[in-house]
């Protein structure tokens, strides 16, 4: 009797968590990420990016993402496979020059083949490690 109470509550639980629970992948889309921490640069994040951070959008609908450099806009498609991700090459973007921090940003989107969630924020990782931190600016 009480291993039947057991399987049975398992089975619910198991049940519940499968039915109800959103998939990493969900927390992507809604809301913008703006980048506050980016790998490799020898200059200070605040030196690269003095005035505005760049940021980035998924829409699930069209497996685009979309953003700004910091200085231009840019879209580009993405694939989504478990915690995997991998950005295509960015469409047409505006044409200013900023000084060139911006081409680290989009450089660095190329290399990105994984993603998790930390605290509330979007890591872009390259193997197991974080290249990119995202905070969320509007839900």
């Amino acid at each position: 009797m009480k291993t039947s109470f057991i399987l049975l509550f398992s089975a619910i639980v198991l049940a519940e968590s499968c039915g109800g629970a959103k998939s990493s992948a969900d927390a992507l889309y809604g809301p913008t990420w703006e980048l506050e921490y980016i790998s490799g640069p020898r200059i200070a994040f605040e030196g690269l990016f003095p005035e505005k951070k760049p940021q980035i959008s998924f829409d699930k609908e069209s497996e685009k993402v979309s953003g700004t450099d910091s200085c231009n806009g840019y879209s580009a498609d993405y694939e989504l496979a478990e915690n995997s991700i991998v950005f295509g090459d960015p469409g047409p973007t505006t044409m200013m020059f900023c000084g060139g921090s911006e081409r680290q940003f989009l450089q660095m989107m190329k290399k990105i083949d994984g993603y998790s969630f930390e605290d509330g924020k979007l890591n872009l990782l390259v193997g197991d490690i974080p290249m990119m931190r995202f905070k969320k600016v509007n839900p």
